[in-house]
């Protein structure tokens, strides 16, 4: 079972860990700081709903499910989803999506479906983000399993085949379902991209052929898009940082990332579930002669469903075609809109030191990449 101590030092908080850790949480004032601003839901209510909390769905239905519903209705304009008949209750299944907010990706997916009748998901998150202990505890509380970083090559296969091992452990013999991004860290730069080594650590646990080994993990591609980018700012000044110099993120910064990526106004937001990869398509891919290029036509396939399935607002169109010094898709957004957008632009970009041409630069490829894999998808754009 993946409570086992053989998990020890990645799963989620089980048994007495749970209470023992939203006592913490009621007594820790940055926490309590935190989610009052985030939530604008008083200090006694936050510490009221913790104490009802005596197992992981507690966590959920009392305290964390309300306080990202609080963030939705305080920082966006609402949740679309499409794709929810693809789905059935009884199963467990390995959703991989893009990854633009540390937090919000996997929150906002469990909202969904514990909404409509689904089992909720174990999501991973990096080691990185583990910044202290008041974080460590809401996400050990919040079902998250714990992905290494930055370890030596020889401890990550190691830790890769453990992870591989707890994620089909999860699957079918705890029968929770679990999300984990297409790649390590969010997208920067809004191109998604699924790594290989993702799906090579899957196929560790795996003990059967090709086509099997995957077909049983139930594998659901997801498509995630927020109208405005969580953190695009940041993500600006780190890319443009990683041009021009040497660059290494800090812990204050990814715990910066994860409160502006709360905080701040998303706009519409968007997921689309995609059809569990069928065994047909795996048949195709398992022909390929070198399991590096099945591992590769895979990533490939999980990439052409999410691209495809990408929700693009007025600010990629509008991006897209800034970047292009054009007007490709102008019948797709207003000239309002098209202000809107270009003003937004140029009050975060004067907040951050550098050459304001590449900047700008940076800033608009965030947006427009997405238009560019749609185009690239060779479907008709949405």
């Amino acid at each position: 079972m993946t409570s086992d101590s053989e998990f020890n030092s990645i799963r989620p908080y089980v048994n007495g860990e749970i209470e023992k850790a939203t006592q913490r949480l009621s007594a820790s004032e940055d926490f309590l700081s935190v989610f009052t601003q985030l939530t604008r839901m008083e200090k006694d209510c936050i510490v009221n709903a913790l104490a009802q909390v005596h197992n992981r769905d507690d966590f959920q239905n009392y305290f964390f499910g309300p306080a990202i519903e609080a963030v939705i209705k305080n920082t966006s304009d609402g949740v679309t989803v499409q794709g929810l008949e693809n789905l059935k209750p009884d199963i467990s299944y390995l959703f991989i999506s893009n990854h633009r907010d540390i937090i919000l990706d996997s929150a906002i997916l469990n909202l969904i479906l514990r909404k409509n009748g689904f089992k909720y998901t174990q999501a991973a998150i990096g080691s990185n983000l583990l910044v202290n202990e008041w974080v460590t505890d809401l996400v050990k509380l919040n079902s998250c399993f714990v992905i290494e970083r930055d370890i030596p090559v020889r401890e990550m296969i190691v830790s890769s085949a453990l992870r591989s091992k707890y994620i089909r452990e999860t699957l079918h013999e705890e029968h929770n379902s679990v999300w984990i991004a297409q790649r390590e860290g969010r997208t920067k730069n809004g191109d998604d991209k699924t790594q290989p080594s993702l799906l090579k650590m899957f196929k560790m646990s795996g003990t059967k052929e090709f086509v099997e080994n995957f077909r049983e993990l139930h594998i659901v591609p997801v498509s995630i898009s927020y109208e405005w980018e969580p953190c695009d700012d940041l993500k600006t000044n780190e890319l443009y940082t990683r041009t021009v110099s040497e660059y290494t993120k800090t812990p204050e910064e990814d715990m910066r990332s994860m409160q502006t990526g709360l905080a701040t106004y998303k706009g519409k937001i968007n997921f689309t579930i995609d059809k569990p990869i069928e065994e047909e398509e795996l048949n195709e891919i398992a022909a390929l002669p070198s399991n590096g290029e099945r591992l590769e036509a895979l990533a490939r396939l999980i990439d052409t469903k999410i691209h495809r399935n990408f929700k693009l607002w007025p600010n990629n169109y509008i991006a897209y075609d800034l970047a292009h010094s054009g007007n490709k898709f102008s019948h797709l957004y207003n000239n309002q809109e098209k202000e809107h957008f270009i003003q937004t632009m140029t009050q975060k970009i004067d907040r951050i030191e550098g050459n304001r041409s590449l900047l700008n630069n940076i800033y608009l490829e965030i947006y427009a990449n997405p238009v560019k894999n749609s185009i690239n998808t060779q479907e008709p754009v949405k």
